[in-house]
């Protein structure tokens, strides 16, 4: 297959490391709006950097977009009129209406369309899942979720990010609808700001919370933070009326126990979301070149991104306004 990968920053050159080892990769084609940067990280992979125009035009197999968010709507239609199967990062866009005419002229092309939610791809939520829906948890009654950075990205990111709610907790957001299969009804968020300046100034906070109501009833609850020195911290626990299983409960969780004697975890914790997805991202990449074959179905549809930012609008709209917001109020 000849894949294009545009974006060479962070997330890009993450992708690029699976997509250049894939044994259905002939050729991968880099291009960033940094020439300099194409070049470096196509270099060391066996890659060929190009003029982002140059790929897209390349007669590709397939093509990823990790490009800043402001320029995902108009790349993955240019990808998806064009006949060219596309992986985009989250998010499609910044805003549901932007989001929703992107779906709604991706939808018309028949192009598959994959957006980046790694998490459905790692074992603990697939096995949590499973369990779930095998009935071994009973009836749920309750989930939670946490998602906690060990230092916080910059400023400049933080400014272009769209807050924490719809660039951290979207994976959340995903992964709740994913794992119980129920839609979230109604969100009841609050924020503070503990550290840096410039969070408050770009409109942001830098720990949040969140109590969800889920269409049957089921309250989970969410938490966040910037700031979670211990490491990176991803869980999601579900109790249910027979059992309760926890999502990144292993021995390199970013927690330490206050019991005498008990020692457990007592590996280094997660340092970053690569190091701990990184199976997820790799069974990831290697669906999505499926999906590009036509031998699999995308998982992580326009429609499923749309949802998912439906959820985060909701929780953004009641920290500003503090109050319970239904989503049905924005759909």
């Amino acid at each position: 297959m000849l894949v294009g990968l545009l974006g060479a920053g962070r997330i890009g050159a993450w992708h690029a490391r699976f997509l250049s080892g894939h044994p259905l990769v002939r050729e991968l084609l880099i291009g960033d709006a940094d020439p300099r940067r194409a070049e470096a990280l196509a270099g060391p992979l066996g890659a060929r950097a190009a003029d982002p125009e140059a790929v897209l035009a390349a007669g590709l197999d397939a093509v990823l977009i990790a490009t800043p968010t402001a320029t995902h709507a108009e790349l993955l239609l240019r990808a998806a009129e064009a006949g060219v199967p596309v992986f985009c990062e989250k998010p499609v866009a910044a805003d549901l209406e932007t989001t929703g005419r992107v779906r709604e002229r991706a939808a018309k092309t028949g192009t598959p369309v994959h957006i980046g939610f790694q998490r459905r791809f790692d074992a603990g939520y697939a096995a949590a899942r499973l369990a779930l829906r095998d009935g071994r948890l009973g009836d749920l009654h309750r989930v939670h979720l946490v998602t906690a950075d060990p230092a916080p990205p910059g400023a400049e990111y933080v400014r272009s990010s769209g807050g924490i709610f719809r660039d951290c907790h979207i994976h959340d957001f995903d992964i709740l609808r994913w794992v119980t299969g129920r839609e979230v009804e109604s969100v009841t968020a609050v924020g503070a700001n503990r550290g840096d300046g410039y969070f408050a100034a770009s409109g942001d906070v830098d720990t949040s919370a969140a109590v969800m109501v889920l269409d049957d009833g089921t309250v989970a609850t969410m938490q966040g933070s910037r700031y979670n020195g211990a490491g990176y911290d991803v869980r999601m626990e579900l109790a249910g009326t027979a059992e309760t299983w926890v999502v990144g409960l292993d021995e390199r969780a970013a927690l330490r126990s206050a019991e005498p004697g008990v020692d457990w975890p007592s590996g280094d914790a997660w340092a970053n979301f690569w190091e701990r997805f990184e199976p997820a991202y790799a069974s990831e990449i290697g669906t999505f070149l499926d999906v590009a074959r036509g031998r699999a179905d995308s998982p992580c549809t326009v429609d499923e991104a749309f949802e998912a930012l439906l959820v985060a609008e909701a929780a953004a709209l009641s920290l500003r306004e503090d109050r319970r917001v239904r989503l049905a109020e924005l759909r």
